[in-house]
């Protein structure tokens, strides 16, 4: 079982790797567009799955199965609140696509920089991303080293699996940036998809004796896992803080919204987001069950995240069967983190050295995905907090860049010093709160995110409004068509 487990990973490593280096193939990486969005050109499948993997990573079976653990059928409404947030993509999506498109913005940092006609937003938005984007890749690292430690029974310890997977994805995003990321992602989103489905479809017809028995045996004995709050776990202030940050997840994580650029035209990227329903649909009801498998067979886990470890440990469970899986959230793991890592490497390069000249903008991009690795190593080898919660409380500092991106498009009051401060205070307040593990009237930081830079926005943009000067040049912008508030742009350009 040993020599199959690490077998299966470095064929795993090895085909990935060998995509990686096929995706470059003739192209220039000394070029920013083309290393940070593949020169954005890829087509409708290719991006819904480079999506789906990015999005969905070590949190679904490692945090999601076991949060379906701890509070039961919650958890799917949890997740389909992430699925109901796409309709943000419906209103977004076209608008972040033609912004990029016509103006040759790289990240979203750069993009609400010169919509709002400020170096400091987009500073201030990159590094905030840089913040709160370390512990969440983290988790993608603890998710593997769990996985390994517990498949191989030790022969791959949790610090030896997550360096494995560290250096896995920083020579494929080193390789051939958003191009190899991509290719490995459309790899990587099949092997997980895959292998969670094989797995569900075996664990209930083997452990239970089909799906009837499944759900007979989760009425009669678990009937307090399928109704909310469950055992206790989603009261609504839990429920509420635990989703508002997922509602908001497809236009607050960069490493999503900047998959939003790279599709060659709107009918690929109409397709891109059928394509990610469809897939996030169906893994989602997969992971639920894969954790309300594991509750009924294995009662009384200690920690929540060694639920889909553990079930894959089971004498019931062929080896060939918990590698398949286990490959599954290595991939999952993986894709997100390389993702993560060339995003955060783009708005370094862009954002906060965009003054120095394009080819030191790619060398100093190059040379900040190792040391953004190393950030994300030293987090994860802490092994911090329960995984679920890690992910959400990274979202939930994001959600203080959600008004500025609201306010920039659909605002026209709004102003450059409501966006950096609502960025600044609001990223700043909700650190707090998580640090000290505070939740003033209850509510977890999450919703006092949304809710404090929003008022910060709101209440900066009144009291400092937009100048004469800066009316005009907004008036110009929406002249075009385009449909944008603010000022900072007088006319399409490359620069």
């Amino acid at each position: 079982m040993r020599f199959w487990v690490i077998f299966a990973i470095f064929l795993y490593l090895f085909v990935g790797t060998i995509l990686a280096f096929v995706a470059k193939r003739g192209k220039s990486m000394s070029d920013l567009e083309e290393f940070f969005l593949a020169r954005r050109t890829l087509g409708g499948v290719l991006s819904a799955l480079t999506y789906s993997a990015t999005t969905y990573s070590a949190f679904m079976m490692i945090g999601l199965a076991g949060l379906t653990y701890t509070g039961g059928v919650g958890s799917l409404g949890f997740e389909l609140t992430y699925l109901a947030g796409l309709v943000l993509i419906v209103w977004f999506g076209p608008k972040f696509w033609e912004f990029g498109k016509r103006y040759g913005v790289i990240s979203p940092a750069e993009m609400l920089g010169r919509i709002y006609g400020s170096e400091r937003v987009a500073f201030a938005f990159a590094l905030v991303c840089i913040i709160f984007l370390v512990p969440y890749s983290a988790v993608q690292l603890m998710g593997i080293g769990y996985s390994l430690d517990v498949m191989s029974k030790g022969v791959i310890p949790f610090s030896l699996g997550i360096v494995i997977a560290a250096t896995v994805a920083i020579v494929w995003s080193f390789t051939g940036g958003m191009r190899s990321v991509a290719w490995t992602d459309a790899f990587q989103a099949g092997l997980m998809f895959i292998s969670s489905l094989v797995a569900l479809l075996f664990i209930v017809y083997k452990g239970f004796g089909g799906f009837g028995e499944f759900f007979g045996i989760l009425e009669s004995n678990y009937s307090q896992y399928l109704c909310v709050p469950g055992p206790g776990f989603f009261k609504l202030s839990t429920f509420l803080g635990l989703t508002v940050p997922w509602f908001f997840f497809s236009i607050s994580n960069p490493q999503v919204s900047q998959r939003l650029f790279v599709p060659r035209s709107l009918k690929s990227l109409r397709n891109m987001l059928w394509g990610f329903l469809i897939f996030g649909f169906f893994y989602t009801i997969i992971v639920i069950l894969w954790g309300f498998a594991a509750r009924a067979l294995i009662p009384s886990l200690d920690r929540p995240d060694l639920a889909t470890p553990t079930l894959l440990s089971l004498p019931i469970v062929p080896p060939f069967i918990a590698i398949l899986v286990m490959i599954g959230v290595v991939s999952a793991a993986i894709s997100t983190i390389d993702s993560v890592l060339l995003t955060l490497s783009s708005m370094v390069s862009k954002d906060l050295f965009g003054k120095l000249p394009e080819d030191k903008q790619i060398l100093i991009g190059k040379l900040s995905l190792f040391l953004l690795t190393g950030a994300v190593l030293i987090f994860a080898y802490m092994r911090p907090s329960m995984i679920v919660l890690l992910s959400v409380s990274s979202s939930a500092g994001l959600l203080s860049l959600v008004p500025a991106i609201i306010g920039a498009f659909y605002w026209k009051r709004s102003s450059e010093r409501g966006a950096f401060w609502s960025i600044v205070l609001g990223a700043f307040i909700t650190g707090v709160l998580f640090a000290f593990k505070i939740n003033p009237m209850g509510l977890m930081p999450g919703i006092w995110s949304i809710i404090i830079s929003s008022g910060i926005f709101v209440l900066f943009s009144l009291i400092f409004p937009l100048k004469r000067r800066e009316r005009l040049k907004d008036g110009a912008l929406r002249e075009e068509g385009l449909g944008y508030t603010r000022g900072g742009l007088s006319g399409p350009d490359k620069g």
